[in-house]
């Protein structure tokens, strides 16, 4: 049985969203292995834009029938039902029919947001704007840190009729009384989100959203790659402990062909990316099995499985952290002429953050990290996004090697001392090829492109070693190119 997982390349916000709508179309399953409502993606079909946060993006697709969120997210739930709730009103169908959440995924709560924004404010009051992570302040690091401190609260406990949850909740109230004050938070009131709980309680029972899902990613996939027979009814018997549904083979065998959506990018793992200024969570290949545990790995063996590193044609970063392309002109050793070209990459793009609204720092295409990015996920195709953006640039630069300034010395891969790497140590090698100054926007043939567009893309091609089989010319959903 096939499986497709898409993931991010840089720092996110490459487009991975369409893509993803896009494999749904022959998708019966969507899965979200990581990550919680900070993920941002968007699609526009049939002339509605959609935003997509905690929920997999395969709900745009009727004939997905299940979309997973997986047992390595944190989930938000007024923001769970609020996004469900959005879809339903542009009008998709059965979305609340579609969606199911790992009983062992973490509830994160509006405690973790408020803290979220507390240790941001810290971070910036005492060494300033940049030495902020840039979180969303949707509360993911804060809850990740309960879960690896053994104090968070699973959906599975969640749902257990011995109200243990409650208490658990109280217990890290009074942890975080004890480590801000009282002061601190003063706007969070305990006894209102333990009152919303209960009532998010009583939704999920009686949509019937959580199950145990290890046994129906198992069965669906066998630990040889291929589906398993079925020869029961999934969702009728009930967990022996905490009521979850049971996954169950008969619906196991509805779901021919999976497809993992990747949230964040690869450069905000939280093992592999610009640590600290990163996410809280597994963003790349390692975080889709730990995420969506009975997802063989043996799957990729299949000749329709693949891995898809999504790859805007610049970078793009929200947040804090280094980021050696980023063209301003508060960037040491940036030419008038380069930030004038960074500006012209954000505003034809429109590059503001999905999740946050923030303005996007923009930069030419670097690919020592895309190829460092190769390296980790072990991409087996490419998707090119956002082509178009570059349609109106004479020329085009692409990062191709580091040098430290201080001594000229190459800085070898991609570099976990992020001292190397800040713009003020570091001199970019550019290459440096022609625009092609002709409008790519909505085209759909390759045959179709210029000859320049072409070359760029080949380039890129033969650079990292990775075939680009998509090729995004457009925000719509037409708007690809399949090579």
């Amino acid at each position: 049985m096939p499986v497709k997982i898409v993931l991010g390349s840089q720092w996110g916000d490459e487009g991975k969203g369409k893509l993803v709508d896009i494999l749904c179309a022959s998708a019966s399953m969507c899965c979200r292995a990581a990550g919680g409502n900070n993920a941002g993606h968007t699609i526009v079909a049939n002339g509605i834009t959609y935003d997509f946060h905690i929920l997999p993006s395969g709900l745009i697709n009727p004939s997905c029938t299940l979309n997973l969120i997986g047992a390595g997210c944190v989930v938000h739930l007024p923001s769970f039902f609020k996004e469900l709730g959005a879809l339903e009103e542009k009008g998709l169908q059965n979305v609340h029919q579609r969606v199911k959440i790992s009983d062992r995924a973490q509830v994160c709560l509006d405690l973790h947001c408020a803290v979220d924004g507390i240790s941001e404010e810290i971070l910036r009051s005492k060494d300033g704007d940049k030495a902020m992570i840039g979180t969303t302040k949707k509360g993911i690091g804060p809850c990740y840190s309960d879960k690896v401190g053994r104090r968070g609260v699973t959906m599975g406990m969640f749902m257990s009729e011995n109200g243990q949850w409650e208490k658990r909740i109280r217990t890290l109230h009074q942890g975080y009384l004890g480590t801000y004050g009282t002061d601190a938070l003063s706007q969070y009131d305990i006894e209102a989100e333990v009152s919303r709980l209960k009532q998010f309680r009583d939704e999920l029972v009686q949509g019937n959203y959580i199950l145990d899902a290890t046994p129906l990613l198992s069965r669906t996939i066998g630990s040889n790659g291929k589906a398993k027979q079925a020869d029961t009814q999934f969702g009728d018997a009930p967990d022996d402990t905490n009521g979850v549904p049971k996954a169950d083979e008969e619906d196991s065998a509805l779901f021919s062909n999976v497809l993992i959506e990747g949230a964040n990018a690869l450069l905000l793992d939280i093992d592999h990316g610009t640590y600290p200024y990163v996410t809280s969570s597994n963003t790349g290949l390692g975080g889709v099995f730990t995420g969506l545990a009975g997802l063989s790995p043996l799957t990729l063996g299949h000749p329709d499985s693949s891995i898809i590193g999504v790859v805007k044609a610049y970078t793009t970063r929200v947040g804090s952290g280094p980021f050696p392309t980023e063209l301003n002109t508060s960037i040491p050793h940036v030419s008038a002429e380069d930030a004038h070209a960074g500006d012209e990459l954000q505003r034809i793009g429109r590059e503001f953050g999905v999740t946050t609204g923030r303005k996007r720092r923009c930069g030419w295409l670097d690919l020592v990290l895309v190829k460092y990015s190769c390296q980790v996920n072990c991409y087996t195709h490419l998707n090119f996004t956002k082509l178009d953006v570059l349609d109106s640039f004479a020329e085009i630069k692409i990062a191709m090697s580091y040098k430290n300034r201080r001594d000229g010395s190459e800085i070898k891969g991609f570099p976990s001392d992020l001292d190397l790497i800040e713009n003020e140590h570091l001199e970019i090698v550019y290459k440096t090829m022609p625009g092609w100054k002709t409008e790519t926007t909505g085209t759909r043939e390759w045959e179709q492109l210029p000859q320049e567009a072409k070359e760029y893309i080949e380039f890129v091609e033969a650079e990292v070693g990775v075939p680009i089989k998509w090729i995004g010319t457009g925000p719509r959903r037409e708007d690809m190119i399949v090579r």
